[in-house]
């Protein structure tokens, strides 16, 4: 099966993913999709607190993660039966059709909160079946050699959208309220569509289909027993449950504990994501690594150390320096991993293994949010980022004493 979806899927005279205008074409909708996602949230927020005190704003903006939490491992299986090309063209046409109507209704009249929490709640559950569908297209578009590249270019796309998005977004509330912020974020997923239906998609053969209980328990079962995916899961588990305190908690938590105030945030933010682009570009030019999974193994430890040292810094200079030096080794790592990860999979299970994969960020992880926060209140910065760094690392330790991962090679 991996031969014949590789085949279909290479680009035209061998070009690198970067000049492949099938990959440019996926890489476009995908762009505007992520663009659409921030300007949704954006407006979301500043929708319900026209209207909602701060308590009820929370509730808003978490209600579309239990759904996704929830459906997400479904969505995989639904992502490797119908396959995730179907899938992703359904959900984007979903999530466009749902938030041009809430910018209608905000338009026509003035609805209230419960507005807010149904299409937040419509939105993740589309999100549980896009996100395994999104994750497996990159095999099939390209071949497997490629794949670095088209992770650098996808990481690109991602900080594009979180720098990018919020900005619009926010100049669409102050122009035209939320009703112009959601018209824009569905016009961005309505521009995804079109260039979707465009994409080349590798074919799979037919397979026999089971209940979706028992593909469920299969995909599980791959993944337990795959002597490289299944490692490379449990470090990423590992991984973000580490990490995801520090990078979207602990650096507020940081500054206002140093008196860097807002200001001194956001340098650190943006230390952590120009390295993370500039590491993602280099993977996009670059795209060749050898001794992949030796240098994941090893940028996955030095990485989760740089972060942990963050938090032991006393001045900010400092601390942003270590910053994107982080964000530089862990571009890599996350690149060179999710490689990994896709090359060893066989493409029928695609979809299962990456709804595992963003269940631990998107559903498990956030729940770290309130422990780490009330663990720095009782000991101070320092000690948490460096203990959460520990976790993290601990996915990289244990990976290095097993061969299949030591000695695994992306194909050139």
């Amino acid at each position: 099966m991996t031969t014949t979806a590789s085949a279909t899927a290479r680009p035209a005279g061998g070009r690198p993913a970067y000049r492949d205008g099938n990959v440019l074409r996926w890489l476009t909708a995908y762009t505007a999709s992520l663009l659409g996602d921030s300007v949704y949230f954006v407006a979301l927020g500043f929708a319900a607190a026209k209207v909602a005190p701060p308590a009820q704003v929370g509730l808003v903006m978490a209600a579309g993660a239990v759904p996704r939490a929830i459906l997400m491992l479904g969505g995989g299986v639904v992502a490797d039966r119908f396959g995730p090309r179907l899938v992703v063209i359904g959900s984007d046409t979903v999530r466009c059709a749902l938030i041009l109507a809430a910018a209608a209704a905000l338009a026509l009249a003035s609805p209230g909160l419960w507005l807010l929490v149904a299409v937040a709640l419509v939105f993740g559950v589309v999100d549980a079946l896009f996100m395994p569908a999104v994750g497996a297209l990159p095999p099939r578009i390209t071949t497997p050699d490629q794949l670095v590249r088209l992770q650098g270019l996808r990481a690109l796309s991602v900080r594009l959208g979180t720098v990018v998005g919020p900005p619009v977004g926010g100049l669409a509330m102050g122009l035209g309220g939320g009703a112009a912020a959601f018209t824009v974020a569905g016009l961005l997923f309505a521009t995804s569509v079109p260039l979707l239906i465009g994409t080349r998609i590798a074919s799979l053969p037919p397979a026999e289909r089971a209940p979706a209980g028992r593909e469920l328990r299969d995909g599980l079962a791959y993944i337990r027993r795959h002597r490289v995916v299944g490692p490379l899961v449990l470090s990423g588990a590992l991984c973000e449950l580490g990490l995801v305190g520090p990078l979207n908690v602990g650096m507020v938590l940081l500054a206002d504990e140093r008196g860097w105030g807002a200001a001194g945030y956001g340098w650190i933010i943006a230390g952590f994501g120009v390295g993370s682009a500039v590491s993602a570009l280099l993977l996009a030019v670059h795209g060749r690594i050898r001794r992949a999974g030796a240098v994941q193994i090893g940028t996955l430890l030095v990485g989760s150390v740089g972060i942990g040292f963050i938090g032991v810094a006393h001045q900010l200079a400092v601390a942003v320096a270590v910053a994107f030096l982080s964000g530089l080794i862990c571009g890599v790592c996350g690149g060179l991993a999710t490689a990994l990860i896709q090359t060893a999979t066989e493409p029928a299970y695609l979809g299962r293994v990456t709804s595992v994969m963003s269940l631990t960020g998107f559903g498990l992880a956030p729940l770290v949010y309130p422990l780490f926060a009330t663990a720095v209140g009782a000991f101070g910065a320092a000690p948490v980022f460096l203990t959460s760094a520990a976790l993290a690392a601990l996915g990289g330790a244990f990976t290095a004493f097993l061969p299949a991962i030591r000695h695994a090679e992306l194909p050139t």
